[in-house]
C-alpha cells in the first residue's frame, strides 16, 4: 500500500481563509515565513495572545503584508494549524516506511511517534489543540476526520480490522484522547514528559484493544517496551 496516497491532502481541501494565492514563488516563501513567525510566536505567548501585528514584526513584514494574505489572526492560526496537520500526515507516513508495522496496534503506535516528535522538533506545533469554534460549524474540526478515516483504511486493509463507521469513530475517539494527554506531556516540557507520553499509548491501546482484541504487541507488558527514538530519527 502507497501510505503516502493514504494521508495526502485532498484537492480542495487547503485552507480557504488565504486572501491571495501564492502562485509565484515569491509569494509562496513569503507565506512560508509568514507562517514561520506565526509558529515562533505561537510558541512563545500562546495562540491565544498572539496578533496580526506580532507575526509581522518577527517576520520583519509589514502589517499590510500580513492582510494581504490573511484577514485577521484567525486566519493565520487557522493556516498554521493546516500546515501543522499536513507534516503530521507526512510524518506518520514516515513512521509507517521506517517501522514497517506489523500489527494494527503498531500501525496506531506510529501516529503517536509522529505526533510526539513534531511536538518535539516543530515550532508551533501545539496549534494543532486550536479549534476556531467560532468560525468552525458545530465547534468541529474535520481533520480529525480525515485522518482518522484514511487511519481506518490502512487499520483494515493492511491488518483486518472491521472498517467502517465504527473504527473510523473509535480512532477519532483515540486521537482525542492521545491529542489531550500528550499536550499535557508537553505543557511545562519542551521534551515531553515521558509518563504523560507512555501513559497515552497505554490508554489508547487499552481503549482499541477493548474493541478489537489483543495484537502481537501485547506479548510484553507496555512498561517494557524501549522508548522509541524519536530524535534519532530526525536527526538523520
Amino acid at each position: 500500500m502507497a501510505f503516502d496516497d493514504m494521508f495526502s491532502v485532498e484537492a480542495g481541501s487547503s485552507n480557504q481563509q488565504i486572501r491571495v494565492e501564492p502562485i509565484q514563488q515569491r509569494s509562496a516563501a513569503r507565506l512560508s515565513a509568514l507562517l514561520d513567525a506565526a509558529a515562533e510566536v505561537v510558541d512563545e505567548v500562546g495562540f491565544d495572545r498572539i496578533t496580526t501585528a506580532m507575526v509581522a514584526e518577527r517576520a520583519g513584514a509589514s502589517i499590510g503584508t500580513v492582510y494581504r494574505y490573511y484577514p485577521d489572526r484567525v486566519a493565520v492560526l487557522n493556516a498554521l494549524r493546516d500546515r501543522a496537520d499536513q507534516r503530521f500526515r507526512e510524518r506518520v507516513v514516515l513512521e509507517l516506511d521506517i517501522s514497517e508495522p506489523e500489527t494494527w496496534w503498531d500501525a496506531l503506535d506510529c501516529a503517536i511517534t509522529a505526533y510526539v516528535g513534531l511536538y518535539r522538533s516543530e515550532p508551533g506545533f501545539r496549534i494543532m489543540s486550536f479549534v476556531d469554534r467560532e468560525r468552525t460549524e458545530f465547534g468541529d474540526n474535520v481533520d480529525g476526520g480525515f485522518f482518522a478515516t484514511r487511519l481506518a483504511r490502512v487499520l483494515a486493509e493492511e491488518y483486518g480490522l472491521p472498517g467502517g463507521p465504527d473504527l473510523i469513530f473509535r480512532l477519532e475517539v483515540a486521537l482525542e484522547i492521545a491529542d489531550g494527554i500528550i499536550t499535557r506531556a508537553f505543557f511545562s516540557d519542551p521534551q515531553g514528559d515521558e509518563r504523560y507520553i507512555n501513559e497515552s499509548r497505554r490508554v489508547v491501546h487499552d481503549y482499541m484493544v477493548g474493541y478489537y482484541g489483543p495484537s502481537a504487541s501485547e506479548t510484553a507488558p507496555l512498561d517494557s517496551l524501549p522508548a522509541i527514538p524519536v530524535l534519532a530519527l530526525l536527526a538523520d
